[in-house]
């Protein structure tokens, strides 16, 4: 949270009154307060002028045979305004951080 310190707009911008991170995501609790996210708000990242569409880099990270789940953001970077975060669901645990990472060059490099 870094880049919100002594920065009461973006704070505003970023943090509801009761200080909830808004992430974006849309979604509801059913009746017994499970979340399901449905939809996002904002559709694409900014990374240094380019937009990048997480969906495109979930689909990415979905085709890894060891990757169960994940759900790509836009976090707030000094050098090039926003990048991507990945969160992601091992389906095999013991993939590591640098296997998803060498994955997704390998991908790239294509």
């Amino acid at each position: 949270m870094m880049g919100y310190f002594n920065n009461p707009q973006a704070t505003s911008e970023t943090l509801s009154p009761d200080n909830w991170l808004k992430t974006g995501d849309i979604g509801y609790l059913d009746e017994d307060r499970w979340l399901y996210i449905v939809d996002r708000l904002k559709e694409l990242i900014k990374v240094k002028g380019f937009q990048v569409a997480p969906a495109e880099l979930e689909d990415l990270l979905l085709s890894n045979p060891d990757v169960q789940d994940c759900a790509v953001i836009g976090i707030p970077d000094e050098k090039s305004g926003e990048i991507p975060k990945a969160y992601v669901v091992k389906k095999n645990p013991n993939l590591t951080e640098l296997q998803v990472e060498e994955f997704v060059k390998g991908i790239h490099s294509l």
